[in-house]
């Protein structure tokens, strides 16, 4: 099943059942009579379920004509998880952590499939990292590896936009990843009784149509499980909490000379039973400011 957070063409937000396949969704079943959110949604136990009770009903909405928001867009929290593939902490030149690395990321700074990416009128080092987007789905602490999978909802693709030299600014990573519109969430949620094995799919990078990354997702350092239980010590995780797993070999501050995006670019990050999450590059405008 696949879900998907969206502003329809009334200009009500809400969330629904993307019908079609991951290569071409057709429709969407709104649920938004039920649930205002797809936090709401995995908040209520039985949210899935009904869900999963609607996936006969007609579509309400084409998808084409939808506007796709992020995945979740309120989280109480994203997580992010820096060098966590064995072949970007080889191209860095770093030790392999003991730890997960891991830092924040806000949902402002998000936005869903099809929509621009900003790059910031302070720097041109804005890079790509695909990535694997873990959705909680129930509430839950000190989470066991070995059960952490219950307590996953689903799976989707996720670009962590990075703005490098403002990432380097200091040894903490959150000015850098935190810009608005440099994070790109979607296109949908994949539930996870879809997924039976993460390691086995792989993971895509596109820049203008050429592959800048490519990994299967065994190539992470701590998998899924090992992020939630560890995730779930530190803090309560609550339905909709986002884990963000890390980015693979490739990235644009490791080519000679190095390949930033930049205004008019498309990139898309493709997960093997997933799906494609495409954003076109803008500027952010040069008079841009608040107060």
């Amino acid at each position: 099943m696949k879900l998907t957070s969206y502003t329809g063409k009334d200009g009500r937000e809400s969330i629904g059942i993307v019908t079609g396949t991951i290569d071409s969704p057709e429709g969407i079943i709104d649920l938004g009579s039920r649930y205002s959110s797809m936090r709401e949604l995995l908040s209520d136990p039985d949210g899935l379920a009904y869900a999963r009770s609607c996936l006969d009903s007609a579509p309400t909405q084409s998808f084409a004509e939808a506007n796709l928001l992020p995945v979740v867009p309120n989280p109480d929290k994203i997580f992010c998880v820096g060098v966590n593939f064995a072949s970007h902490v080889k191209e860095t030149g770093r030790e392999m952590p003991p730890k997960p690395m891991i830092f924040l990321r806000f949902a402002e700074s998000q936005v869903g499939a099809n929509q621009d990416m900003l790059c910031p009128k302070v720097s041109d080092q804005f890079d790509y990292e695909g990535e694997l987007a873990v959705i909680i789905g129930k509430r839950c602490r000190y989470v066991p590896e070995d059960k952490a999978l219950d307590y996953v909802a689903g799976y989707s693709c996720y670009n962590d936009g990075s703005v490098r030299d403002w990432q380097r600014h200091s040894q903490q990573f959150s000015p850098g990843k935190n810009f608005p519109q440099t994070g790109a969430f979607g296109p949908w949620m994949v539930t996870i009784d879809e997924i039976p094995d993460v390691g086995a799919m792989s993971l895509k990078t596109r820049l203008n149509g050429r592959e800048v990354q490519t990994a299967t997702l065994d190539d992470l350092i701590f998998d899924v499980p090992a992020l939630v239980a560890y995730c779930s010590s530190f803090i309560t995780l609550e339905p909709g909490d986002v884990i963000i797993c890390g980015t693979t070999g490739g990235v644009g501050a490791f080519h000679t000379p190095p390949l930033w995006m930049k205004e008019g670019d498309t990139v898309e990050v493709e997960i093997s039973g997933i799906g494609v999450l495409r954003n076109g590059i803008a500027k952010e405008a040069a008079d841009f400011a608040i107060g």
